[in-house]
């Protein structure tokens, strides 16, 4: 098998020293040649790629390794472009999360105005590197799971429709991993499923084993009762925040106890409890940089002043597993099934074609192929419809510089209640965002 080549757009995520071990313990199956981080933040790249670079010596000392803030140095002859980038970091993603509590509105980070907020900021991120990789490795795939995905693929699929680049999202990873636990399965790969929706915005249909026997009656049965929460030690080791979405999953299943719902529906079904049930002072944003981001630059540097990694390890979440999944689909050509973020084009039958919708798609050498997944109910299509609308009024507000268009996105997202609502928040948004965003007229 050909060793393949990695770049790591967002280096200095508290995210990639576990990509990083993960590729490495996954040699046999994706061998990898060499590895590199590129990040446009030297000092926030710096402990984590010094730290990646001791672990992969004592791990797979065969890999070269580096770690770069020069596009051209970073994005030179990679078969692959694994990206997470966070535009304006935890710092921006406070605002997003704590502007739209301060008008009693949901706060958080993909979802309603602090996702819209998100998107504006991603955009141009994740086009600067799809240029970079066009100028300097045009064979390359780029897996992406920046967010907010459902806007990032919007953008991508308006401004650069022939880029190599798929959008995915690990929480119906996550979740199936949960449905494995509950059903007593080893692994989310003993499930076959069937899916719809969009990102962070969808319902499974059909759980089955790889024997075709029906599981969704015991997984309803545990969801009509408990959510998601099922009462593992790691779950238990899960922040407060987390227990808490996994446990509201009841109240979204009972909307239409024939499927099983992502969890970030809650946001969208529920946005009065959720605002009622969240701290404005202290949101997601701040338990993260309480937590992974303390908790990770602190390891690395504790790496770095010992000069081994030995006896320590860096946690390897959903997304490492599938993203390296989705490598090797692509590489080996092993038309794996996996839930990815695709242009329609009929997958839904009663859905516009142009929409970016989440469903199982058989992923090959030549991309993602998607799966029919036929005609939906009129609930989750009015639902979609909605939402779809927000994206594309997102994206085209950013092409266009256009005001007014944001102010209709904002308006139209489930999550606020009222156009002077939005307005407000909007003003505000705009101006922790002056930074980043383009500007409004």
């Amino acid at each position: 098998m050909k060793k393949q080549r990695i770049v790591i757009a967002g280096g200095g995520s508290t995210y990639t020293p576990g990509i990083v071990a993960m590729l490495a313990d996954n040699m046999e199956r994706f061998p990898i040649a060499e590895i590199k981080l590129y990040d446009d933040l030297a000092e926030r790249q710096e402990p984590i790629g010094a730290a990646c670079e001791i672990l992969l010596r004592e791990k797979n000392p065969d890999i070269q390794f580096s770690y770069t803030t020069d596009p051209e140095e970073a994005f030179t002859n990679v078969d692959f472009c694994m990206a997470h980038i966070r535009v304006g970091l935890y710092a921006m993603r406070e605002q997003d999360e704590k502007i739209p509590l301060k008008h009693g509105v949901v706060g958080q980070e993909t979802c309603g105005p602090g996702g819209i907020a998100y998107g504006m900021r991603s955009i141009p991120g994740v086009l600067e590197i799809l240029d970079y990789l066009e100028t300097y490795s045009p064979d390359a795939w780029m897996l992406n799971y920046s967010n907010p995905a459902a806007i990032v693929a919007e953008a991508t699929r308006r401004l650069r429709p022939d880029s190599k680049i798929i959008n995915i999202c690990d929480m119906p990873i996550a979740i199936e991993s949960i449905f494995a636990d509950i059903l007593g399965l080893p692994s989310r790969k003993d499930l076959v499923v069937r899916y719809y929706g969009l990102n962070h915005f969808g319902w499974w249909t059909s759980v089955t084993d790889q024997a075709g026997n029906n599981l969704m009656p015991r997984l309803q049965e545990f969801v009509a009762k408990d959510g998601y929460a099922f009462e593992t030690e790691d779950f238990q080791h899960k922040h407060p925040s987390w227990q808490a979405t996994f446990k509201k999953a009841k109240d979204v299943y009972a909307l239409d106890p024939k499927t099983l719902p992502n969890t970030y529906l809650k946001y969208y079904l529920y946005p009065d409890y959720e605002v009622a049930h969240s701290n404005p002072n202290f949101t997601r944003a701040n338990e993260v940089m309480a937590t992974r981001e303390k908790d990770v630059f602190n390891l690395s540097r504790e790496i770095i002043a010992k000069g081994t990694a030995v006896g320590t390890s860096f946690h390897a979440g959903a997304h490492a597993t599938f993203i390296i999944d989705l490598a090797c689909a692509i590489a080996f050509n092993t038309k794996e099934r996996m839930l990815l973020i695709v242009p329609n084009n009929g997958a839904i039958e009663n859905f516009g074609k142009d929409a970016m919708v989440e469903v199982p798609c058989l992923v090959g050498n030549q991309g993602p192929e998607p799966l029919t997944m036929g005609t939906i109910p009129t609930f989750q299509k009015g639902l979609m419809e909605q939402q779809v609308a927000v994206e594309k009024l997102v994206v085209e507000a950013y092409i266009e510089g256009s005001y007014q268009k944001l102010w209709q996105a904002m308006t139209l997202s489930k999550t606020v209640p009222s156009a002077s609502v939005a307005q407000a928040i909007l003003d505000d948004l705009i101006e922790a965002n002056r930074e980043f965003w383009p500007e409004l007229s």
